[in-house]
């Protein structure tokens, strides 16, 4: 086996897997019940998914330029994706778009308090 036939099979494992992590995460934006829930699937899945189309394309054109470019674009995807989803969980809980049935313990409670709104 040469080079570019083991960089096919590596790009052609990655790039499947991360599509079909990413359908699962869309699959999962549309079956879950509450925003919570929603927003666990449309971050983490998402965003092992890019990553490792990210890596597959970084195996199959590994010229310094694209893998910059790729880096550049996996660290600030790893950067954004969790602190949205953290202001957005915080500010659904903040309005009470939760469904607290689904909460197994509420931590945040005593920094919210009981009046949030």
């Amino acid at each position: 086996m040469t080079w570019p036939v083991i960089a096919d099979i590596i790009t052609s494992v990655c790039v499947l897997t991360g599509a079909l992590l990413s359908l699962i995460a869309a699959v999962g934006l549309l079956r879950f019940p509450d925003l919570l829930t929603r927003m666990h699937a449309g971050t983490k899945p998402q965003v092992l998914g890019l990553l490792l189309i990210l890596v597959g394309v970084g195996v199959q054109f590994g010229g310094p330029d694209h893998i910059g470019m790729l880096f550049a674009v996996a660290m600030f995807q790893l950067l954004t994706a969790p602190i949205s989803a953290h202001m957005v969980g915080r500010a659904a809980y903040l309005y009470r778009h939760v469904h607290e049935e689904y909460l197994v313990i509420d931590e945040l409670m005593p920094v919210m308090g009981d009046g949030a709104e």
